[in-house]
């Protein structure tokens, strides 16, 4: 295969554009579930149990929880298109167009990585939305404390899970594999995470375990960009998933020019 070119070229925007397409022309199954899912997390943990909680961290439940919310919708999202995009184009062997493209395979992952990484943040965009219209109608409308730690912390974590995302689909040998990996993996680490709770209220050893789940960084971030508040430096967060997000995008590439999963 043929790595001439620059790596942003025409192939990887008609790529990238391919790849984007195939989501938004699915609305109803790409931007409505996790808009429904929610709806209820609101309603059930934001009103429902939110009016027998005490403020957290200064703050009324419901808006401490938004973040958490917003990276749990986010890094799915992300996730899930990636490794789905990259299994089904194994499954369906239409990978192959692409593999024996011009494209570099720096191109190609990094066209995988963004339009997966798009997805997660419009659908993060979109549980914000839904987050900010119960909290007009229960407490107050807030703003946006920090929003450059919030977007640096946004472009990071979906980065990040869109290149786990990629490595998902290499390894994944059924669909099973890409539910188990989401499923029983990813979003218990969310949960455990920090989405529903302060560090601050664990007792030890129990808050120095949780600093060893990368989830914690992401979630303390997001939450620092939405209120201004966190557990953990911000900096550090930021530059530890930034760390992580580079090494996974070349594991990535590596895979790809090995021909890990796409080669029987």
């Amino acid at each position: 295969m043929s790595t001439s070119g620059s790596v942003l070229g025409v192939g990887f925007r008609t790529l990238l554009r391919r790849e984007i397409l195939r989501y938004v022309r699915r609305p109803r199954n790409t931007f409505l579930p996790p808009m429904i899912t929610n709806v209820l997390y609101f309603a059930v943990f934001g009103i429902v149990l939110g009016g027998r909680i005490d403020r957290i961290a200064g703050f009324r439940y419901i808006v401490f929880i938004l973040p958490g919310l917003v990276v749990l919708g986010a890094i799915s999202n992300a996730f899930e298109n990636a490794s789905f995009s990259i299994f089904h184009g194994r499954w369906n062997e239409y990978i192959h167009e692409a593999l024996t493209s011009p494209l570099s395979y720096t191109s190609m992952v990094l066209a995988y990585i963004a339009a997966s990484a798009l997805r997660g943040i419009l659908v993060g965009i979109i549980i914000a939305g839904v987050g900010f219209v119960f909290l007009t109608a229960t407490v107050a409308p807030i703003g946006v404390a920090r929003p450059g730690y919030l977007v640096a912390f946004g472009l990071v974590i979906t980065v990040l899970f869109a290149s786990f995302g990629v490595v998902g689909g290499l390894w994944a040998r059924d669909f099973d594999y890409l539910t188990v990996m989401n499923q029983f993996i990813i979003r218990p680490l969310v949960f455990f995470g920090g989405v529903f709770y302060s560090l601050d209220v664990l007792p030890e050893p129990y808050r120095t375990l949780s600093l060893l789940n990368p989830m914690v960084y992401m979630v303390d971030g997001v939450r620092y960009g939405f209120l201004g508040y966190a557990d953990i430096d911000p900096n550090l967060s930021l530059a530890v998933l930034s760390g992580l997000a580079a090494a996974v995008v070349a594991l990535d590439v590596a895979l790809f020019r090995r021909g890990y999963g796409l080669v029987d």
